[in-house]
Order: structure tokens, then sequence, then C-alpha cells
């Protein structure tokens, strides 16, 4: 037996066709939202349900364009699979299609009397990778704390992100790119209008994310267009609070829609098309995908993204609600390309200027290597400043309380190991978050347990109220400039300074002056 679910989408008519099977149990959950009838599946608690569209299929006419709504289908979709992720370069688990604007639930409760929390995963991946389908970011351990769980997919890389002058002229708001942040922000007024029936509260509802997914919700905390949809930010190594620069690098990704734009002819130049239509016309395993010309990231295209983050904390124009942000201990590890000292100086030199030379004192190479103090200059340019930065301005001009940690769980490594003086890489943490240690890390030690569950604990109890304190952890104080304090997690979670203050304060001047001050390395 199977439903067909038609969307018409001017000038595109596109069908879909949902199979299940006719021996679905009798106890298997169903759930009505506005577009129509959903069959989930039951696990052991919960009621789980994947590859729910919440908006029209972004292809064809609709391919750069923001979001349509979803519409709705007769009979009942079955929702038992995750949908294929976006496309991108290789191959992730679910497969990948230019459909791929779906999310999928968690709940242990589907009574709309209950209104419990909603966590809202956002997925990392440097915005052109990314897929709600990996085992380590499995919700069913974070709802079995009584929270709704949701995973959202967004489009990534040149599908998700690029700008071009025809894209903008043909748009009403006068702009291009940005569709991966609007696909976000369409997730969460989806949420908005169906949650009630999973058993959530939309005046409880919480994002997350890791990497790309943290910096997108750092964007989202400071977009007008996704004001009252969420009511607390969870944001793990992201923060999006540089300049924006041509010549980009981590910490420095954003370009203005004017840069953007002419990355954009370039790109569209490369593909031979002659036309906007002729654009879209391509298949997408034609068009070049990933980090490169017509670069994956979002802009501050006066819009979505109205101007710098930094500047608008300062002026207290921002979604003001409580946040939990952080960072890991050694995110230099997956940062860090230089083989030599020398060529780390040289690299400092070219991106940083006449800051340079403070930075080496700040962070300084070895002899013969780049340890951890060099590679902690990378670490706070990408996730540490940007963080620190957030905590400062947001508990300096907002209401929402801030918490801030630093995740440093890791063996420590004996002097013969060639990972000796290695701390917690760029994205350990996401499996600690959602408890699902068992599945992505066989060899987890008791200590590895303690961490998780104290981050499952925090995370929840965020969600509920937006304070992570509770019974069963250590109190983790909100963090205030006047006397910072930071939660190091840890086999025993502990409160401290500011990881590398004073370095940080020296990358701050750096940051100011680009941002303030309008400096350009290799222009002073």
């Amino acid at each position: 037996m199977s439903i067909r679910i038609q969307y018409l989408l001017l000038p595109l008519f596109v069908t879909f066709t949902f199979s299940h099977s006719a021996n679905a149990q009798s106890d298997t959950p169903r759930v009505r939202v506005e577009q129509g009838m959903l069959r989930g599946t039951r696990e052991g608690d919960l009621a789980v349900f994947k590859g729910i569209p919440f908006a029209a299929p972004p292809i064809g006419d609709l391919r750069w364009k923001a979001p349509r709504p979803a519409l709705s289908w007769e009979g009942t979709l079955e929702a038992t699979e995750f949908a294929a992720s976006p496309y991108q370069p290789g191959n992730p688990g679910s497969g990948k299609s230019e459909d791929c604007l779906y999310l999928n639930v968690w709940t242990p409760n589907l009574n709309p009397a209950v209104k419990l929390p909603v966590l809202v995963w956002i997925y990392g991946g440097g915005f052109s990778f990314g897929s709600t389908s990996g085992s380590g970011t499995d919700g069913s351990n974070l709802a079995r704390k009584d929270v709704v769980v949701v995973s959202v997919a967004y489009r990534v890389g040149q599908l998700g992100f690029l700008a071009h002058p025809a894209l903008s002229a043909e748009n009403p708001d006068g702009v291009s790119g940005n569709y991966g942040l609007l696909d976000q922000i369409a997730g969460l007024q989806w949420i908005q209008d169906n949650i009630a029936a999973f058993g959530g509260d939309p005046d409880r509802v919480t994002i997350f994310g890791e990497s790309a997914g943290g910096i997108s919700v750092s964007m989202l905390c400071a977009s007008p267009l996704a004001k009252g949809l969420f009511h607390g930010a969870i944001s793990q190594s992201g923060g999006s609070f540089g300049p924006t620069r041509a010549t980009t690098y981590p910490g420095e990704n954003m370009k203005t829609l004017a840069q953007a734009e002419a990355d954009g002819e370039r790109y569209a130049a490369s593909t031979g098309a002659a036309s906007l239509a002729e654009l879209r016309a391509l298949p997408p395993d034609s068009l070049p995908l990933g980090m490169g010309l017509g670069s994956a990231w979002p802009i501050v295209d006066g819009h979505v993204i109205p101007d710098n983050q930094y500047k608008l904390y300062q002026k207290g124009d921002y979604n003001d609600v409580p946040v939990l942000i952080g960072y890991n201990s050694d995110e230099g590890l997956s940062f860090t390309r230089e083989s030599s000292p020398e060529e780390f100086r040289t690299n400092v030199r070219q991106r940083y200027g006449k800051f340079a030379d403070r930075l080496l004192a700040a962070y300084p190479v070895a002899e013969n290597t780049i340890p951890k103090t060099a590679r902690d200059l990378n670490r706070d340019a990408a996730f540490g400043w940007h963080t620190w930065a957030w905590a400062e301005l947001q508990s300096e001009t907002g209401e929402g309380d801030v918490y801030l940690y630093y995740f440093d769980q890791h063996p420590d490594y004996p002097e013969d190991s060639p990972r000796y003086g290695h701390g917690s890489p760029h994205g350990q943490e996401v499996i600690y978050a959602f408890g699902t240690l068992g599945t992505d890390k066989p060899d987890a030690t008791a200590a590895d347990r303690a961490v998780s569950e104290a981050m499952v604990t925090y995370w929840t109890n965020f969600a509920k109220s937006g304070d992570p304190n509770g019974a069963g952890v250590p109190r983790w104080p909100p963090y205030a400039a006047s006397d910072p304090e930071v939660l190091y997690l840890t086999e025993e979670p502990h409160t401290g300074p500011v990881p590398s203050a004073e370095s940080l304060r020296v990358l701050d001047g750096y940051f100011r002056w680009r941002i303030l001050e309008g400096g350009e390395p290799g222009m002073e």
C-alpha cells in the first residue's frame, strides 16, 4: 500500500511516493500536523517520527530561493526513515538529494497537555556538509530526560549559500545567499505551528548546534527573522562575532553581500551556464560543491544577518534569550595545518598583520614543534574568542543569563605518545552531549560516562528552565564580565577562570581593531 503526496510548485510539478507496511502494529504512534497525518515508530518508551517535510522541496525553480511552506497530503505519511541529506560532496548514510528539507522528532509523550520543553538540533559540517541521520546525534537519550528532541535539515554548500547579482535582483528583499539559514528559520516556524501535537511546548524551544550548527545558533540569535521562534540557545564551538573579510580564515569567514555576489558570478561562469535559468537547470552532481569558489558560508546580507554581530550585541540589538555556550580545549588540533614553527609564524604574520608579533608572544611556538600553546591561537580565533566575546557582550547588554563552558575530557597521554600534550579536539563533545557514547565510543571510560551524564543533565535542565543547574550536578554560575566563571567539563565538573585569558585579550585587540576601527591587515 502506498500514499502519494503531490506538491504543486508553480511552474514545477513534483510527485512523491511514500510506502508503508500493511501489517503496522496497532500501537504505532500517529500524529496529525497541519499538513496531514503522520505514522511513526515506537522505540521503547519513545515515539519517533523521521523524514517529516517542513518545507517544499527546493528544486527546479525553487533552487536558490527561500523555502516555501510544505503542502498538505492525503492519507497517512509514513515517517519511519530518515530522509535524504542535503546535496554535498561525499555520500552521507541516508543518501543525498536537493529534496532535503525534512526534520525528525523523538518524544516521550504525545499528549499535547504535557507541554514538554523542546530541543532543536542544527548540525555542523562547515556549511558544506551535514546530516540529521548520524548515530551520534540520535535524540533518544536526551528525549528520555523528558524533552522533545527535533533535528532539522538545511541546505549546505553552494546550493545553500550561493549569492549572485541575478539572484538578488529577483528577490523581493534584494538579497541572495543565506538559504540554509532561512531553512533553519522555516523549520523553527514549523515547530511553532506543530510541536504541540508531539507533546512539545512551543513556548519552551531551545536551539542547539555544534561547529557550523553552533555558528548558526549564534546567527539566529542575531537575526530579526528568527525573533520569537526560540527561547534558549546552546552553541557548542560556535559564535559568529568576527568581521567580514575578502580572504577568509577560520573565525573571519563572513563576507559582505557584494563580495559574495562577486564570488557567485565567478562560480556561475565556471559552470558554463549562460543564464540563471541554465544554472538552475544543471543537475546537482554537475555543480562544483564544497569550500571554494562561490564559498559556502552565510553572509552579512542586511536582511537575514543585518550587520556584524559584535556591533549588534554592543547595541543590544539581538534576540535576548538565555544561552549556554562553550568550546573544546584543543580545537586547534583540527585547524592547525602548518608543518613547522616557521610556517606557523609566516601564516600568523600574513593573517594578523601588525598584531602578529603580539599574538606570537601570547601564543608561542616551540623551537621545533607547534605545541598546544600555539595551536590555541587557532582555537581561539575560530571559537574561543567568539564564545568569550558573546559571553562578555550579552552579560553586559542583555537580560538572558549566559553559561560558559570549557570541554576538556581526554586521557593524559604519555610523553612517548604521538598524542602527548593533546587536549579535546573539535567535535569530540557532541556524543557526550547526546549521551551516545555507547554507540559511537565503545572504549568509553567511567570518566567519559560521568562527563556525558553531566552534560545531558545540564543541557536538558537548560531546555526546561533556561538554567542548567539542578540535582546531581555541580553548580554552574551565570557568567558575569565583572567576575567571570567558566564550567570546566571534565570527569569532575568544576568552575574556573576563562582559559588563556591574557592571550585572549591580545586577540581581542586584533578583532576590535578589525571590527570597530575598520583595520585591514596589510594596509596598516
